[in-house]
């Protein structure tokens, strides 16, 4: 099945930073775009409205206005646009991506956001506590940056539940974009309040030695993870060291409070939000165990 992306398409809320984040991710891992946007329903009718029928005046402006949006979407990236109606804009993200079997959910920064950072509003406030489906944020302005490949694919790993199901989600994004992996740490902030900094070492050594074998033993040939610690006694003094690439990607898993197969936006994760450059991938706690039909479950990316 061909690897697909939904972007989310709000003209009046930093459209074009999720369209330039979605382009960049489906040119870097060969994946279809869908560019989808989404109406308040009327007269009780949701779902997908089919191109060329009888649509609303309203339905035909979104068209008109989506159109004009993905006609600047570059050769050579797989794309097309759907105006779909449900009682919310994140809902009909959802759907749409459910529909078409996508991996992924690209949404912009809210308004008023401070260039380059992020500013979570309504509708990724609303996907990052209940998608199913991976959701990619995108930084304010993020589209008048430079046109880059995806070059590192960067992953927060720590001891909490969900943290293999994240470690699978940035190999498969690396091995797919052809990017690199950079591993880094958060077992300070993770493990129990007065543990002592001899345990803490050790239980970070644990982890990064396992973390880097497994990742080393999944990735093809050519590119090697890095590990990086990033000092600092906060997350966002740890982050706010870290350098980035351009085009780079930084990818952190759910809250242990999400439900299996749901997203829910943790602390940590909203902490790095507040000073984290770059676009940030939330990836759902998905179980590991097989799917009914007996097959894996799919990389989230």
């Amino acid at each position: 099945m061909t690897r697909a992306i939904v972007v989310g398409f709000r003209p009046a809320h930093s459209a074009s930073d999720a369209l330039a984040l979605g382009v960049r991710l489906a040119r870097s891992a060969g994946a279809h775009l869908h560019v989808v946007t989404v109406l308040p329903p009327e007269g009780g009718h949701t779902g997908a409205v089919p191109e060329g029928s009888a649509e609303t005046a309203v339905q035909a402006q979104a068209r008109a206005r989506l159109e004009e949006g993905i006609a600047g979407i570059p050769e050579g990236v797989a794309h097309s646009g759907h105006v779909r109606v449900a009682e919310s804009f994140a809902e009909g993200l959802v759907e749409a991506a459910e529909e078409c079997g996508a991996r992924l959910i690209v949404v912009g920064a809210a308004n008023g956001g401070l260039f380059g950072y992020h500013r979570i509003g309504s509708v990724a406030g609303e996907l990052l506590h209940s998608s199913p489906v991976p959701v990619a944020l995108a930084p304010a302005g993020f589209a008048r940056g430079a046109d880059d490949d995806v070059s590192r694919v960067t992953a927060a790993v720590g001891t909490r539940p969900g943290a293999d199901v994240l470690l699978d989600a940035a190999v498969a994004l690396a091995a797919m974009t052809g990017g690199g992996l950079r591993l880094i740490s958060l077992v300070p902030f993770d493990v129990p309040a007065g543990l002592g900094t001899g345990a803490i070492r050790l239980i970070d050594d644990a982890l990064r030695e396992d973390v880097l074998a497994k990742a080393s033993a999944a990735l093809p040939a050519g590119i090697e993870p890095e590990l990086e610690h990033a000092p600092g006694d906060t997350v966002e003094e740890a982050v706010a060291h870290l350098s980035w690439l351009p085009g780079e990607v930084l990818v952190v898993g759910s809250s242990r409070l999400a439900q299996p197969r749901r997203l829910f936006l943790g602390s940590t994760a909203a902490k790095m939000l507040s000073v984290l450059p770059v676009p940030m991938i939330v990836v759902p706690r998905t179980s590991h165990d097989p799917h009914p039909d007996g097959s894996a479950p799919e990389p989230a990316a």
